[in-house]
């Protein structure tokens, strides 16, 4: 690349490529003073500037206040260039060095944080529909390079994005693909000036070791090293944006809301793919309104061999920062750990049938209605309908009937067993998950026999038969 000319038709043609702007847009362009932001303003106010163009830019600015003089320096000059080409500037002065004292950030982390509050800002200020930032190809390489070195997986050897949205506004980055010394050939044959960032020349900061050290290292064995990485954030990117795509749509036929958490089937799960299933649990990690959890390998892959695991069937896991992982047989819950409920106890007496009971504490209801039975009834009139109703001979009830939350030690005569069986192990034989079990009310007769564990079993008191003339219906909504 030689001059503005071929810059402008290069950054024209990403624009259109990746749909970085509209008409009548405003795009607030980052500009440190450097080859590459200066290659950028120009060629944007080139376009900008077409008879045809209605697009609008604002030029800012960040002093970090690192390098005194030197700073002030810059931030002149940059307002001078946005002042010759009339682009409204901006000016963000910061204390970074006493932000990080505040923070403890490390330097380049607070710089970057300061520098991004200001830009969107001034994009809210002017109503912007993005920043323009001058990343190009070689800090692309540094990116990924870095990620590597500290370890990253697919969405990290994605590297920077050409366009991604934050806060409401698009972060595009026209000169992605675009080399250091194209940019600086491009100021140099049009006689643009820029300044050097001295602090770039200093290897202690990891950006610039990587820079200085570690990729003219590597480019001994590979002299297209900046290309290389460059290529394979690409390609990285692009599936990267393939396995998030599948990873919705597995969310979308897998996954539920569930008591404030997330909920899926571990055998469903562990039909996915192993990347499919990886990628779905940092995906319900992330929807999670409290997520502050560290997502790494390590801690995704635990979790994934954890639901993999079909002994024990129930567990529970501490992902830290709030959540946790429960499995209930075949049931996954992610979820707050103040997402569980109250589990309230209760106890409430009937006098009397026909009679309809609210339990609030579990936000269930009880009907009771009573039914003669004539000669005709045969045995289909003795038979319950479902789970979620039972039949009872009204003659033998002993009233009043007593509703109640689960004891300790509560045992129940099953209908078809001899002799009892305690409501805990009727639980896991009916596989109720645990976190439900309090839910489900015990009904008992005066003398403390159980009659039903609504929805899951009723005992063998007061069965109906021939010689039954009036039925107790009870049923619970």
């Amino acid at each position: 690349m030689e001059d503005m000319n071929q810059l402008v038709t290069y950054v024209r043609s990403i624009a259109r490529k990746y749909d970085l702007w509209s008409a009548h847009d405003c795009i607030v362009v980052a500009v440190s003073g450097g080859p590459d932001s200066v290659a950028l303003l120009h060629a944007l106010h080139h376009i900008a500037s077409e008879p045809d163009s209605s697009l609008r830019l604002v030029c800012a600015h960040v002093n970090h206040g690192f390098r005194g003089a030197e700073s002030d320096a810059e931030a002149e000059f940059v307002r001078e260039t946005a002042g010759r080409l009339g682009i409204p500037f901006e000016l963000g002065n910061y204390d970074v060095p006493a932000f990080i004292d505040e923070t403890g950030m490390s330097l380049q982390t607070a710089a970057r944080e300061k520098r991004y509050e200001f830009l969107h800002s001034v994009a809210d200020q002017y109503r912007a529909s993005a920043i323009a930032l001058a990343h190009h190809g070689d800090d692309q390489a540094e990116t990924v390079m870095l990620r590597l070195l500290r370890g990253t997986g697919m969405t990290g050897l994605a590297g920077m994005r050409i366009k991604r949205r934050e806060k409401n506004v698009e972060l595009i980055r026209p000169l992605l693909r675009i080399y250091k010394t194209d940019l600086i050939r491009v100021c140099h044959n049009c006689g643009l000036a820029y300044v050097t960032d001295s602090s770039n020349l200093s290897n202690k900061y990891a950006r610039n070791a990587v820079r200085l050290d570690v990729l003219p290292f590597l480019g001994q064995y590979n002299g297209q090293l900046a290309e290389s990485l460059s290529r394979l954030a690409e390609v990285a990117g692009e599936e990267d944006d393939y396995m998030h795509q599948a990873a919705e749509e597995a969310y979308a036929r897998l996954a539920r809301s569930s008591g404030g958490g997330i909920a899926f089937s571990a055998r469903d799960f562990g039909r996915l793919h192993v990347a499919l299933q990886r990628r779905l649990i940092k995906l319900i990690l992330n929807y999670l309104p409290l997520n502050a959890v560290d997502l790494d390998f390590l801690k995704v892959e635990v979790i994934r061999e954890r639901v993999l695991q079909d002994i024990p069937s129930n567990w529970s896991l501490d992902l830290g920062g709030g959540l946790q992982c429960i499995r209930e047989y075949d049931e996954v819950t992610i979820l707050p750990e103040n997402a569980d409920k109250v589990k309230l106890e209760y106890t409430y007496r009937l006098e009397k049938v026909p009679a309809r009971l609210p339990i609030p504490e579990t936000g269930r209801e009880l009907r009771f209605t009573l039914r003669p039975l004539g000669a005709q009834s045969g045995e289909s009139d003795w038979k319950a309908s479902g789970n979620d109703e039972a039949l009872f001979d009204a003659d033998k009830i002993n009233y009043p009937l007593i509703i109640r939350s689960r004891q300790p030690g509560d045992v129940m005569k099953v209908m078809g067993l001899n002799g009892s069986k305690k409501v805990k192990d009727i639980f896991i034989d009916q596989k109720i998950p645990p976190s439900i079990r309090w839910a489900i009310p015990v009904i008992t007769d005066a003398t403390g026999r159980i009659l039903w564990l609504p929805g899951v079993r009723r005992s063998s008191h007061a069965a109906v038969g021939s010689h039954t003339s009036s039925i107790l219906r009870v049923q619970i909504t």
